[in-house]
């Protein structure tokens, strides 16, 4: 049986696309692979693994934490099973 990348996608992270959002879910799956083709096209021989366009490295900010007791709900909501606030997966070792 053949399955397109849509449909692996969907079997790999146990999620159900909508069939009116399949071909916008595809559009941008193709945007994503186009910008990193892209990338796979620049030149880093010569930099640096330490290398950043930020001079001084990546500003710091606080970090809050922020919480919102219906986001786990709402996550929860999409997930095939669950069960106490948990994801319930298939058994991996018997």
């Amino acid at each position: 049986m053949e399955f397109s990348v849509l449909e692996k996608l969907e079997r790999l992270s146990h999620l159900r696309i909508a069939e009116e959002k399949r071909e916008e879910v595809l559009q941008q799956l193709s945007e994503i692979l186009e910008y990193v083709e892209n990338l796979n096209e620049l030149d880093t021989e010569e930099l640096d693994s330490y290398f950043s366009t930020l001079e001084g490295g990546t500003p710091m900010r606080e970090d809050l934490p922020v919480r919102n007791p219906e986001v786990p709900r709402i996550i929860l909501e999409h997930a095939p099973e669950s069960r106490d606030d948990f994801f319930i997966v298939p058994a991996i070792i018997e």
